[in-house]
């Protein structure tokens, strides 16, 4: 593994465990040349993902990409970074167990809303109002009356 300091070739494992969920490796690294640490996180894939946008372009799936839109909805929110990883984490097993290996990105985006829906309203209504591209007050009330009364 390449050092993200120094780009030096060569570093050193010191100490590997387990993420709380047991779906990935963090690894602790001490670089060869310039002796800083760094961590890595090694997962498991089962299949490449291709994310088909709405406008026809093909990308491939990334993990982070899906991960900082969840994190920024849920910014300021009850809810913890480990939380955070299980929702990202289940999105990512839906769509490697689909079997498909073309995935629109809106049905990333409405697994999501989903997802989101189920563990914080607020973060549910900042993702759907960005997905969805809300232009006007009443796109909003159309949002929250499906949400329901509160429980």
């Amino acid at each position: 593994m390449r050092c993200p300091f120094c780009g030096h070739e060569e570093t050193q494992v010191k100490d590997s465990r387990p993420t709380e969920d047991g779906t990935a490796i963090r690894r602790r690294r001490s670089c060869g040349g310039c002796t800083q640490r760094f961590s890595t996180v090694e997962r498991v894939q089962l299949r490449e993902i291709t994310v088909v946008k709405s406008d026809g372009r093909r990308v491939a799936f990334d993990r982070d990409k899906l991960a900082r839109s969840v994190a920024i909805a849920l910014r300021k929110r009850p809810v913890d970074e480990e939380r955070m990883e299980r929702i990202v984490n289940g999105i990512v097993r839906k769509l490697e167990a689909s079997g498909e290996a073309d995935v629109n990105s809106k049905d990333i985006g409405e697994q999501v809303m989903e997802m989101l829906k189920e563990v914080d309203a607020v973060a549910y209504v900042r993702f759907a109002s960005v997905y969805r591209n809300f232009r006007e007050a009443r796109d909003f009330e159309a949002l929250l009356g499906e949400l329901g009364e509160p429980k």
